[in-house]
């Protein structure tokens, strides 16, 4: 009786296996951004970046307190920085360029990073999580960066380019701020938005430092500290202007009314 012989595999045992097509960039750092790490890099890069004027911002803005006249002279030493040996705003646009370029990076990382996630583990989990290591802070961190996206946009609509109000006066920054948050709605959604900064800052703060590689047990405490720290200063410094004005602290008075003129002759 004959047996017959199977065929041969056509594969060869010892042959080198088939090396996967990956598709690469001419440029490492595109690479780099590809993977989850470097996104990761560039969200703390850019967050190091927005922290920075964030900061800068609520302290200029204290300016507020003293005066219509002196809070337009800091306003006005914005638009003068590097005169006479740069053009007028010439330095405050570039600083301008250099946030929105950090801002549309941070978002996309975030994005991108968000769909990676949710790519590889399609299907949730099915049994309750135990949120040790991952807070409240870091698991609402996509709700409160859309928040503060949308908040960025009205925010430029009307106080930079006076879209929201007829009350807008090119450069007289005081009257512009009342007019703006004497508006019940918007003083609300102003709060809204510096209670959903001072959420994205914390958790930020304290995980750019892994991030960077930037962890340590003994360091550890300092950046919770830190981080409470700047989430503290900054979220009291913001939540001052919308309740003062409301509360009637910050006003349009007649120093202000006067600066308001002023600017208006100009026009």
């Amino acid at each position: 009786m004959s047996t017959a012989t199977p065929p041969r595999s056509s594969i060869d045992p010892l042959g080198k296996a088939p090396k996967p097509s990956i598709e690469r960039s001419r440029f490492w750092i595109v690479d780099f951004y590809r993977s989850a790490m470097g996104k990761k890099y560039v969200m703390a890069l850019s967050g190091i970046i927005g922290l920075g004027f964030i900061v800068v911002h609520a302290l200029g803005n204290l300016h507020v307190y003293e005066g219509a006249v002196k809070f337009t002279e800091y306003g006005e030493g914005l638009r003068e920085i590097g005169e006479p040996l740069v053009p007028r705003t010439f330095l405050l646009w570039i600083g301008r360029l250099g946030l929105l370029g950090a801002l549309l990076v941070h978002v996309h990382a975030a994005y991108t990073l968000t769909w990676q996630n949710r790519k590889a583990r399609p299907v949730k989990y099915q049994s309750a999580r135990s949120y040790i290591t991952a807070d409240y802070a870091s698991r609402t961190m996509i709700y409160t960066g859309t928040i503060l996206l949308a908040f960025i946009v009205f925010h430029l609509a009307d106080l930079t380019w006076g879209w929201t109000t007829d009350e807008y006066v090119r450069g007289a920054i005081t009257n512009n701020l009342t007019a703006s948050l004497s508006r019940i709605p918007v003083a609300l959604f102003y709060i809204l938005a510096v209670l959903a900064l001072g959420t994205h800052i914390y958790h930020g703060t304290w995980s750019l430092f892994q991030t960077l590689g930037l962890n340590s047990t003994r360091f550890n405490a300092w950046r919770r500290y830190l981080a409470i720290g700047l989430t503290v200063v900054v979220t009291g410094i913001n939540l001052t202007f919308p309740l003062g004005t409301l509360f009637g602290v910050i006003e349009c008075n007649t120093e202000c009314e006067a600066v308001v003129e002023e600017f208006e002759e100009e026009e």
